[in-house]
């Protein structure tokens, strides 16, 4: 009934008024300025919500309307999406991004909240050292924190963030876990993300916050990259399950926590990540010497790679095993989702049609039962 939709929408609007009124704002305001940045946009407008509200027509106030019923029904259908997936005895596990994107809704109305200068532009901005995936380290245009800000507020902004995230998924990934014991900060004049610094993160207290909500969401955190003592510390004191990576594990270092035997209960273990190349696609790029090593550390394979890999996965004593779509498909190198560092040709893969048949599902169950994953 039309009345029960409207209770429901303004029981939506009160839930999510942190960030909705801004949203839905600043989504009109992009249309109005044809898709131009918000740093771009003429003075009320690019101001923040509060001058740009007061500015608004009444047919804009009407499009702003519009954005937040979108918004609503958007939730409703994702909130059915989840329960059908629920039936199904299927999880949803999101990602929650360490940063927006500068221009974003959430920099545009809470500047004062991000490392920027007097007219809005990024004094500094995020990245991470050079590593064996980018020599030059990658610079990602981010925006930091001002942590020391957040800090003030209670993380109130940060937590909201994380509970609206929360609420949507089974488990959240966070991105970026290293970043909250220190992250890595390009200057804006800057010619490459190597010429970038530590700075001191906020520690363990967001997520204290976090953990304090009535209902907290489950969290995993991406612990890859450049890992010191005191982010597995970090890690470690908020009981947090990190991740391990199969193809970081052959490196000849028996002690390397990615080797599938080094798994801990308390981990989610990968085959390979989006920014990872297909499972395949490394195993054929591999010399000589890193293929004996991991036929040593696999011992007799009696399947065609990738499946050999996969199953050392799900042999572990991970908690949860992700093996991405790709592997289980046997795809080579023409599949890989990401490459960090570039800007050309990524996330364009899509499933091809017909592919998902019974015999692979029979073939995924009988691996997840080798493996001891299956009710």
């Amino acid at each position: 009934a039309p009345a029960a939709l409207r209770d429901a929408c303004d029981a939506f609007r009160a839930r999510e008024r942190a960030w909705l009124p801004a949203y839905a704002l600043f989504r009109v305001l992009r249309r109005l300025h044809r898709g131009a940045a918000w740093p771009q946009w003429p003075s009320p407008w690019r101001e923040g919500p509060e001058a740009a509200a007061a500015a608004l027509t009444p047919a804009l106030r009407r499009a702003v309307e519009r954005e937040t019923f979108v918004q609503f029904v958007f939730q409703r259908q994702w909130d059915a999406l989840r329960e059908a997936a629920h039936a199904r005895g299927v999880l949803l596990c999101g990602d929650l991004p360490i940063y927006p994107a500068y221009d974003s809704a959430d920099v545009w109305a809470d500047r004062r909240l991000f490392r920027l200068d007097a007219r809005g532009a990024p004094l500094e901005s995020a990245g991470v050292p050079p590593d064996a995936f980018a020599p030059q380290g990658q610079w990602w245009g981010s925006p930091l924190y001002d942590w020391p800000r957040m800090a003030e507020a209670g993380y109130a902004w940060w937590v909201e963030r994380v509970r609206v995230q929360g609420e949507r998924f089974d488990l959240l990934r966070i991105d970026h876990f290293r970043g909250y014991e220190a992250y890595w900060a390009v200057p804006a004049n800057a010619r490459s993300a190597a010429e970038g610094y530590w700075c001191p993160g906020p520690g363990a207290e967001p997520f204290l916050r976090v953990q304090a909500l009535p209902d907290p969401p489950a969290l995993l955190a991406e612990d890859l990259g450049t890992i010191t003592p005191a982010v597995e510390a970090l890690r470690e004191a908020l009981r947090l399950p990190g991740m391990r990576v199969l193809q970081f594990g052959f490196d000849g270092d028996l002690a390397n926590p990615h080797l599938p035997r080094n798994y801990v209960a308390a981990c989610v273990a990968y085959s390979g990540t989006h920014d990872n190349d297909t499972t395949l696609g490394w195993w054929r790029g591999l010399d000589a010497a890193a293929r004996a090593r991991v036929r040593e550390a696999l011992g007799a394979c009696r399947e065609p790679m990738p499946w050999p890999l996969l199953q050392a996965v799900l042999d572990s004593k991970a908690a949860l095993a992700v093996l991405p779509l790709q592997d289980l498909l046997g795809l080579d190198s023409r599949a890989r989702f990401n490459t960090p560092g570039t800007l050309d040709g990524n996330w364009r893969w899509r499933l091809p049609p017909r592919r998902l048949t019974p015999a692979l599902a029979a073939r995924v169950r009988a691996a997840l039962g080798a493996g001891g994953r299956c009710a």
